[in-house]
């Protein structure tokens, strides 16, 4: 899909950057623009850096190096040693908690998208079903499990008990159907599916492996009022960067808004502006 009618912000940025300003990006492209390396997740976040990168930032005298990363440890760790300009795979609490656990200097734009979290399972067709001590695997990182939890609670299969920061598995305080919770890193909970009742996955990973949110969860958040909407990171010394600006004002288009909506039309993911 090519839209013929451009932005008003990236032909603002365009003429910026076309004027020689720098963008603190990586290199300079040959046509005079400038690079931006992004780090990504294949799926949704590469697909629509993408579209961006063919559709609209040549526009904007911007060139897109899209690298992808398949786990969400390194591509924090990519952009704080200079490996990357920006990455594109994860939602503001994720961040905030790898800045607080890693000291990362890091700053942010606004949400771009929403990948709701899901319940999936190869052998139930409700929660309701899960049986009386069955397992449910959920992912060990801090900025997705209370993520989890509260997907749960909704669900009415746990409480919570009262806590000051993040809610973890420690903080379960009535679990009726004494449930076994098992933990694994996000991008194995798909695999975890043929030995537990249940699996709360991210989204990404979701799509990556053939599911489709929308249709094949059980359960799934609201992406109404939704925080978990995904943004691009950046160092705080590169806050002033055009280029990195142009590259969010892009994302936040009416035709990145058109592009998700066309591509994932069952609500797979959501835009968020």
């Amino acid at each position: 899909m090519r839209s013929t009618v451009r932005t008003a912000a990236a032909l603002t940025a365009a003429a910026l950057l076309m004027a020689g300003c720098s963008a603190g990006g990586s290199d300079e492209a040959g046509d005079g623009g400038t690079t931006l390396v992004v780090g990504a997740s294949p799926v949704p976040h590469a697909e629509i850096l993408q579209y961006v990168a063919d559709e609209l930032a040549p526009d904007a005298g911007l060139e897109l190096e899209i690298r992808e990363f398949t786990d969400y440890v390194l591509p924090n760790t990519a952009l704080a040693e200079g490996e990357i300009d920006a990455n594109f795979f994860q939602h503001l609490p994720y961040l905030e908690a790898q800045i607080a656990e890693n000291g990362y200097e890091f700053d942010h734009f606004d949400g771009v998208h929403i990948e709701p979290y899901g319940v999936y399972s190869e052998s139930l067709d409700s929660l309701d079903d899960i049986p009386e001590g069955g397992t449910i695997a959920l992912t060990n990182d801090p900025g997705n499990q209370p993520r989890a939890l509260d997907l749960l609670v909704g669900a009415g299969l746990i409480e919570l008990a009262e806590t000051d920061g993040d809610a973890t598995l420690l903080d379960i305080a009535e679990n009726p159907k004494n449930l076994e919770f098992v933990e694994a890193a996000p991008e194995q909970l798909v695999v975890s599916l043929q030995d537990v009742d249940a699996a709360v996955i991210n989204g990404n990973y979701a799509l990556e492996a053939g599911l489709n949110p929308a249709e094949d969860a059980i359960l799934l958040e609201d992406g109404a009022d939704n925080p978990y909407a995904n943004l691009v990171a950046f160092r705080t010394e590169d806050a002033d960067s055009e280029a990195l600006a142009t590259l969010d004002q892009l994302l936040h288009s009416d035709e990145v808004r058109a592009f998700i909506e066309e591509r994932w039309p069952s609500g797979e993911i959501i835009p968020a502006f």
